[in-house]
């Protein structure tokens, strides 16, 4: 589209939202009925899609991409006219007699940029949260997953009306032109570069946002731990998705006196899990500017596992990097690959000390058999979310908020927290008016003073 197509396709949006058609709750549920149908009936074309941009196979684009779509579909289906409901809420004696409650409101025509990694997955999750709330949504997925941006085109137009739901693909211009709209609310997930300007195109218009970052996400592992299940869920949740996963575990941040054994049991599940030839089971780097990039990070006089590359195929192998520092390069950004550094601490609170030094995560695990251990890292550290004992799975629920903190984001999403993401709620008094008491009216006396007293204390 061009600037001027974004602009009458927001104004078409607002004009829509003003009818008041997306305020009723059955007519959500039918939308959504209707992006669940399509998407069942899509399910070959979407992993087929995902595949050419990404690599992916068909088992992977389900279990990481469509079939959380439609578990969240599932979820806010089950669960909307509670959320939408009017929530009564106690109200003050001073008040006397009146009834307070919350009144949840779609914010009105809403913006949701999705990245490449997960294209499918982080364009319509937030879609889902976005259309139960209420709101009429303009999607712009990423240019580096053409693809599959072309097929969320052709669903969504078969699914609504242009001036409910949107679709606008393209890359830096028209993302550009869309940021000079003003939306009511912002959904953005991606880098931490672009969504500060994000943030701060959306300060012109005191737009409000939220921000799905990134950042490097550590993966403590203390002596106690069960080395060889640790090693299996590790090795399964950095190289999912050829290590392009926001919350993968960017580096491993372990116990010295277990390291050696641990990094021999990571050597052993890369192995197990992507074979002799590991390039034939791994999809690949999305471009040549990250596979390259990539390259980059590696100090092959530390890489004890992989490292092989191929640049026809922008494939990378299952790498593991040892004797890491903190000062090293791979170690100055989030890596977005299959690198995965291991540093030491001889203590879990310098662990914990030297993870508050830096950057807020998105993510940060813990394998351990201490509960106590758990217990002092996850109320230490500063994190958006993450797990004890597994990778990645704390944001596959949709009774959970799934967000960042910090520099990793802000606001949060799933279930009843997308609902809430893309809702404001208006507080409001119904004040009866059968009794109408005098004692906030001029002139006040003592006995209203007495009163006052007795009510606000």
């Amino acid at each position: 589209m061009t600037a001027e197509e974004i602009r009458a396709t927001v104004d078409r949006q607002r004009t829509y939202f003003r009818t008041g058609a997306t305020l009723d709750v059955d007519f959500r549920l039918r939308a959504l009925d209707r992006l669940a149908a399509c998407i069942r009936a899509n399910e070959t074309a979407i992993g087929e899609a995902i595949r050419q941009d990404l690599g992916k196979s068909a088992f992977e684009s389900y279990m990481c991409e469509t079939g959380m779509v439609l578990s969240e579909l599932r979820y806010m289906r089950t669960h909307l006219r509670r959320f939408a409901r009017d929530r009564s809420v106690r109200t003050p004696l001073a008040q006397f007699h009146a009834r307070s409650y919350v009144k949840p409101s779609p914010y009105g025509v809403v913006l949701v940029m999705s990245p490449w990694n997960y294209p499918f997955m982080l364009s319509l999750e937030p879609l889902v949260d976005a259309i139960a709330a209420g709101n009429t949504v303009v999607v712009k997925p990423s240019a580096y997953a053409p693809r599959t941006g072309e097929l969320i085109a052709r669903m969504l137009r078969v699914c609504f009306q242009e001036e409910y739901v949107a679709v606008v693909t393209g890359g830096r211009t028209e993302n550009t032109a869309l940021l000079e709209q003003h939306f009511n609310y912002i959904f953005f997930t991606g880098s931490q570069a672009v969504g500060r300007e994000v943030m701060r195109r959306a300060a012109e218009h005191l737009t409000p946002v939220t921000l799905e970052l990134g950042g490097k996400s550590p993966c403590i592992v203390d002596r106690t731990a069960n080395l060889s299940l640790a090693a299996r869920r590790i090795v399964f949740g950095k190289y999912l998705n050829c290590g392009q996963t926001c919350v993968a575990p960017d580096y491993l941040y372990c116990d010295r006196r277990v390291k050696d054994e641990l990094a021999e049991k990571l050597k052993e599940q890369v192995a197990a899990q992507y074979g002799a030839h590991p390039l034939e089971n791994m999809g690949r780097i999305v471009n040549e500017k990250h596979f390259d990039r990539l390259l980059k990070l590696m100090d092959p006089a530390k890489v004890i596992l992989g490292g092989g590359a191929c640049r026809e195929t922008l494939q990378i192998e299952p790498t593991i990097m040892d004797g890491v520092r903190f000062a090293d390069p791979v170690m100055g950004e989030e890596i977005f690959g299959p690198i995965l550094p291991i540093l030491t601490f001889d203590s879990l609170e310098e662990a914990a000390a030297r993870i508050e030094e830096r950057p807020h995560p998105l993510a940060l695990y813990i394998f351990t058999g201490s509960k106590r251990a758990a217990q002092y890292v996850t109320t230490r550290c500063g994190f958006g979310g993450g797990c004890v004992n597994d990778v990645i799975i704390h944001l596959a629920t949709s009774e959970m908020g799934f967000g960042g903190f910090g520099e990793s984001g802000m606001g949060a999403y799933h279930g009843q927290k997308g609902f809430a993401a893309f809702s404001h709620e208006k507080s409001i008094v119904d004040k009866k008016t059968w009794l109408d008491l005098p004692m906030r009216y001029q002139p006040y006396r003592d006995i209203h003073d007495k009163l006052l007293h007795r009510f606000l204390r």
